[in-house]
């Protein structure tokens, strides 16, 4: 008899907070070209795949989102997740989407939609609920994305940046910029304050601008600090990148943060996005620079 497996199917599991923006991500794959399911029960996985398997036409890509909308068979999500680890003609990858309590919270308030775990009571007793529900599928999943600050379609943009290659073993760095002043990012794998190096903010001619302009760069990047600085990262990174390939780990996000997130963050960002663009898929996020910007001109 003909053997008509002769791919694996790369199924993408798109799960997390109720209202951190799994419509949208699921329209994102869609836009890539993968065979989506909206909100399948976690039970019919496997029914799901052996009809993909039985079919005609090739469907190597798939996207499933599983959230709270079917929260009767939620709890069966860990069980369907081990049995798709265990079948070798699958290749599974979670994707869970987050996001801070409060902008989920103005959130719901915005679309004056109930939370589906508190239907009747405070959307915050619900998002808690549902955060501590989830606690363990974040912990498997290979991508986490928070999207607090994150508009549409900075968010389709991530997901391109991940998923929009041929091959399923992509890796890629996000190397960020931000302001402590604004909170820290949570998203981030790997955090490094910068708030020692020499702060162009106190230079009357570099204040209103930012790591992007030359001026400041070369400001920054000019004391030994700085020299010793990157020469010591470069090193670190050097060595954990390729731990974090070998551990399975497909994003890493590095933080730099300064007081602002304007000039020192920006420049180091700036600097280790490019180098690390060498050898590595790298997507470069200035988080708060326009933030930033926008109090120096009040």
């Amino acid at each position: 008899m003909e053997n008509t497996k002769a791919y694996r199917h790369e199924l993408v599991i798109i799960t997390g907070m109720s209202g951190a923006g799994k419509t949208v991500a699921v329209q994102s794959f869609e836009d890539l070209g993968y065979y989506c399911v909206d909100n399948l029960p976690p039970e019919l996985v496997t029914t799901f795949l052996a009809l993909m398997r039985n079919t005609d036409k090739k469907i190597p890509r798939i996207a499933i989102v599983m959230d709270l909308r079917g929260r009767e068979f939620f709890a069966s999500l860990i069980d369907a997740l081990d049995a798709l680890a265990k079948d070798h003609d699958v290749i599974p990858k979670i994707v869970f989407l987050d996001a801070d309590d409060d902008v989920l919270v103005r959130r719901y308030k915005e679309s004056r939609r109930s939370h589906p775990l508190a239907p009747l009571g405070l959307p915050l007793e619900g998002i808690k609920q549902e955060r501590q529900m989830l606690s363990e599928v974040k912990g498997r999943a290979k991508v986490v994305l928070n999207t607090s600050k994150m508009k549409p379609r900075e968010l389709r943009e991530r997901i391109a940046l991940e998923f929009s290659h041929t091959t399923t073993t992509t890796f890629s760095i996000n190397v960020m910029s931000f302001g402590f002043k604004n909170g820290m990012p949570i998203d981030a794998d790997l955090v490094f304050d910068v708030r020692f190096l020499k702060n162009p903010y106190y230079e009357e001619a570099l204040r209103h601008k930012t790591g992007l302009q030359t001026e400041v760069s070369s400001y920054v990047l000019a004391t030994e600090e700085s020299q010793i600085l990157i020469h010591k990262l470069t090193d670190l990174f050097q060595f954990l990148i390729p731990q974090y390939k070998a551990e399975g780990k497909s994003q890493l996000v590095i933080a730099f943060g300064c007081t602002g997130g304007q000039h020192r963050s920006v420049t180091f960002a700036e600097y280790f996005g490019k180098a690390l663009s060498h050898t590595e898929q790298t997507a470069i996020t200035h988080r708060d620079i326009k933030q930033s910007m926008e109090k120096d001109q009040d």
